[in-house]
């Protein structure tokens, strides 16, 4: 809504202003109601606010004020790897011999495009230990779909159509048994045990001749290494299943570890996590994928190749799942990526999983006696806390998030994974300096302070932010998406 320390465009209208100026029009003019069918024909003029160039450039610039994100502050959200998107990257996908090429081109004129893509896919190749990566998919959840498509594919391939289960850990990210479910599979729960990692036992109980695949992430959600991983492999391979990687937690073990010999079958990476393309509004995402040799003949369709000392699209794949994203995926993405790891090299990855992980366990050290610490054991790129000991207090977890707002912080991820009660999850990425974790900390500590001698003002929070706290159930089942005057 309007209000008086920032109206809307709409209260800045004033009937005869204007903002653009076009040019005399050179083509015969139509005629719309006799050219089309008049009920796509607007009778009356939209409702578009009259403002000059001036008001609208500083309605836009109070709007970027008010929004939060990596390049005005902490960002801790767990498992979502929002770390600094380095400009260079930026200078990069703006250069013109790629901002202003286009998907239907002959493939002779974009050569140079097509080398960055398959460079991209050979150093995705070596960091996951897969045999051979797809860019095509546009998301996360889109490379985990497209993941299972190729598992499903598989199995028909082998005459196996009964598995139609997939393992999914309590812990894991939602996006895996909803992938699972669209891709037209079941999916089943494994358990974590004490450790928060997955119990063997359990998962030996649910594998059987119906299991498709496991979905794990390693690191998992928890931020714990799932040690066992090579006892979980030969479980699932003997029953037949495949292993597939969610690529969410990379961040943590670059340069360390790899999907591939950890015994995956596929994985699916996040551009816009791990190698710094920017999320959200600033995206688009992209989750490339990987396979092993065995299922690279499912992969989608057309498959970038070099031949010859060209490079070329390979569409005559009999196996393939079919194309899953219109032209060649989101190719400002893809440069971004290359530039973020042409410009670290092997060494600098390594380090940025050596920084992640030790600025996640700097953190997770200096709150653990504040807050509950379910899993005491070192954590790898993030951490779960949780707000059981505030709750008794009358402070919330979503109302300590919410009072984070006012000392300047993004909050955490909050009530996820679902088996931490009260859950904060907590991930710095590697990018963030000791003062600025610092600073969270000490916000962090505060708010556990006031959560004992004044719970009634965080359970008001935020008190400081422009838009105080909304009624978010209303919000979410009833939103207003257009102005209404």
């Amino acid at each position: 809504m309007a209000n008086k320390d920032f109206p809307l465009i709409f209260e800045h209208s004033k009937k005869g202003r204007t903002s653009y100026s076009l040019p005399v029009l050179d083509v015969e003019e139509l005629d719309l109601e006799a050219e089309m069918d008049e009920r796509y024909v607007r009778k009356t003029a939209p409702m578009l606010p009259e403002v000059s160039e001036l008001d609208i450039i500083r309605h836009y610039t109070g709007l970027s004020k008010r929004n939060f994100g990596v390049d005005s502050g902490f960002y801790p959200l767990g498992s979502c790897t929002m770390k600094y998107n380095p400009k260079i990257n930026e200078d990069i996908a703006r250069l013109e011999g790629f901002s202003h090429i286009h998907p239907y081109q002959d493939t002779e004129t974009v050569q140079g495009a097509l080398e960055m893509m398959f460079d991209l896919q050979e150093a995705l190749s070596e960091i996951t230990g897969m045999h051979q990566i797809s860019l095509q998919p546009a998301a996360g959840a889109h490379g985990e779909w497209t993941g299972l498509m190729m598992i499903r594919a598989f199995h028909e391939a082998n005459g196996d159509y009964n598995r139609t289960k997939v393992i999914v850990p309590d812990s894991a990210h939602g996006t895996n048994p909803a992938s699972a479910t669209v891709a037209g599979f079941e999916a089943v729960t494994v358990k974590s045990n004490e450790q928060g990692l997955v119990d063997l036992e359990d998962l030996r109980r649910v594998a059987g001749k119906d299991t498709a695949a496991l979905m794990l992430t390693n690191p998992n959600t928890l931020g714990l290494f799932e040690k066992e991983i090579l006892e979980m492999k030969h479980i699932i391979h003997e029953a037949g299943g495949r292993l597939y990687y969610d690529g969410a937690n990379l961040n943590a073990i670059m340069g360390y570890a790899r999907p591939g010999d950890m015994g995956f079958d596929v994985v699916h990476l996040n551009l816009h996590k791990t190698f710094t393309g920017p999320h959200g509004g600033g995206g688009p995402g992209s989750g490339p994928v990987g396979v092993s040799e065995e299922l690279a003949r499912f992969l989608p369709k057309p498959v970038l190749e070099k031949q010859n000392g060209q490079f070329v699209w390979k569409d005559d794949r009999k196996d393939s799942i079919g194309r899953v994203k219109p032209y060649f995926g989101n190719f400002g993405i893809y440069l971004r990526a290359y530039t973020y790891i042409r410009t670290m090299g092997a060494e600098g990855l390594k380090k940025v999983s050596e920084y992640a992980v030790l600025n996640a366990n700097y953190m997770m050290r200096k709150l653990e006696n504040v807050y509950e610490l379910p899993y005491k054991q070192h954590c790898k790129h993030e951490f779960v806390l949780s707000g059981k000991r505030q709750k008794q207090l009358g402070a919330r977890t979503l109302d300590m998030a919410k009072r984070l707002l006012d000392y300047g912080y993004h909050p955490p991820t909050i009530y996820f994974p679902l088996n931490v009660e009260e859950a904060m999850m907590i991930e710095p990425t590697e990018t963030e300096s000791k003062e600025t974790l610092d600073g969270f900390i000490e916000a962090m500590v505060n708010i556990s302070e006031e959560a004992k001698t004044n719970p009634e003002m965080i359970q008001e929070a935020p008190h400081t932010t422009i838009v105080k706290r909304m009624d978010e159930t209303t919000a979410a089942r009833k939103p207003v998406l257009r102005y209404h005057p």
